[in-house]
């Protein structure tokens, strides 16, 4: 079933700070969307966040109305498309909403994913998890990886988890670590994949069984850097111990060695319950970096290579172009996807590209404004429109051959959809508001 939900900010919070949407976005504040998922029984979680940063004014501003501010919203949305509800914390500073402070182990690139209980986690580099409940009313736990090495001392470990999760067909959580050092960084960056077969509760933290890295030689690392809750080969990850060869060492016999040095690991996500797609981008440059090296590894769960999704030329094709760099799977019927400036495209279990959209025609144009999310536990793609600020889920055929008139006709009833929200809920210039949904307040 083609649907269109509209990401929206609380009629409360808009109301509080006096949010004028008439303003630009280069003037200081903006609205973004992070992330989607899906849970088991239709309901989809959205990730999005609001912002506004004034120059001048005081950290301790008292008006609201005048105040900066950075909050992150969730919303959920039934299995039909309503609204359900909302959650508002605030990431930084003062909480104007309600004076308290926020119960979320935030930081940089936040993801979402419903665990196979049905539970919410929300998750940040570096190695930050929080477990919220699945009708969004409370923070269940939160796994924080604590005082940020090597900056405050003494130094306080924290209890940390994972940066990211994504769940196979069974159950395992698919997981990515970051470690201090990376790339001889003075900070911590993803740079482990692993799966935890255990479940994760507020009671319980698996261990992580780390089969892949990034960077083998990360610099600078003590004992308070090893992770002894991500191990391998029985031994927590840490030091000069971790899977080899690197992602980077096996990737560097293709051109100028030094072509995978400073690459970043993006999110993986899984084509099957012990096979998994590794995207690894090179580091980008200051003029320019369409046409560099990318790579959308096959690792089985032994960090084994198995290939590799096959198909994209590295400049026509290229992610680089508006720093595209997600990826969707349905690992119960074996796909990736990715979409980017130039294109969707849809691989089978084998890496084999079986579908390729040119956002250059007319027909698929409309997708260079959308941002690929997710895939819902049905194979559904979840998109979203990041000037409109819409989601999108566009059901996927039986046979990806049948992709294109898929999507065709889903950005077709898009626009239909969207006229309907429009006289609905009134948005100015493509902000929504809600005045009306329960907001819980994390």
């Amino acid at each position: 079933m083609i649907q269109t939900f509209p990401l929206a900010l609380p009629g409360t919070l808009v109301d509080t700070h006096r949010i004028d949407f008439t303003r630009l976005y280069s003037t200081g504040w903006g609205v973004a969307a992070h992330d989607v998922a899906a849970a088991a029984n239709g309901d989809v979680y959205a990730l999005y966040g609001v912002s506004r940063y004034t120059s001048g004014v005081a950290e301790s501003e008292p008006d609201p109305a005048r105040a900066n501010f950075t909050y992150v919203i969730i919303t959920r949305y039934s299995a039909q498309g309503e609204v359900l509800a909302s959650a508002v914390a605030g990431r930084s500073g003062r909480n104007y909403l309600d004076g308290t402070e926020s119960a979320l182990a935030t930081g940089r690139d936040m993801t979402l994913c419903v665990l196979p209980d049905g539970t919410l986690s929300l998750n940040a580099h570096p190695n930050s998890t929080t477990l919220i409940s699945p009708d969004l009313s409370r923070v269940l736990a939160a796994y924080s990886s604590g005082d940020g090495r090597p900056f405050r001392k003494p130094y306080v470990p924290g209890n940390p988890f994972a940066g990211s999760i994504s769940v196979t067909p069974s159950g395992r959580l698919l997981c990515v670590a970051a470690e201090y050092g990376v790339w001889n960084y003075g900070s911590a960056i993803p740079n482990l994949v692993g799966v935890a077969d255990g479940p994760l509760t507020p009671e319980h933290r698996p261990v992580i069984r780390a089969f892949a890295s990034l960077d083998p030689q990360p610099k600078h690392q003590g004992e308070v850097d090893v992770q002894p809750h991500v191990r391998h080969g029985g031994e927590p990850v840490g030091l000069t111990h971790r899977p080899r060869p690197s992602l980077s060492e096996l990737l560097a016999g293709e051109g100028h060695p030094w072509r995978w040095h400073g690459a970043r690991l993006q999110r993986p996500v899984p084509l099957a319950d012990d096979l998994f797609v590794l995207p690894v981008y090179a580091r980008t440059l200051r003029g320019g970096s369409r046409g560099l090296a990318f790579s959308y590894s096959l690792v089985d769960d032994q960090g084994a290579p198995a290939g590799r999704l096959d198909g994209m030329h590295p400049y026509r094709d290229s992610p680089f172009t508006g720093f595209c760099w997600n990826l969707a799977s349905d690992p119960h019927r074996g796909r990736a996807y990715h979409l980017n400036r130039y294109g969707l495209f849809a691989w089978n279990k084998a890496g084999e590209l079986r579908a390729r959209l040119d956002t250059g025609t007319k027909t698929y144009r409309p997708l260079t404004r959308f941002t690929l999310t997710a895939c819902t536990p049905s194979g559904d793609l979840l998109l979203v429109h990041q000037k409109q600020h819409l989601i999108l889920r566009v059901p996927a055929p039986d046979d990806l051959g049948d992709l294109a008139a898929s999507v065709e006709q889903a950005l077709g009833v898009y626009t239909k959809q969207r006229t309907a929200l429009k006289k609905r809920w009134t948005p100015e210039n493509w902000h929504w508001t809600d005045p009306s949904t329960p907001v819980h307040h994390l």
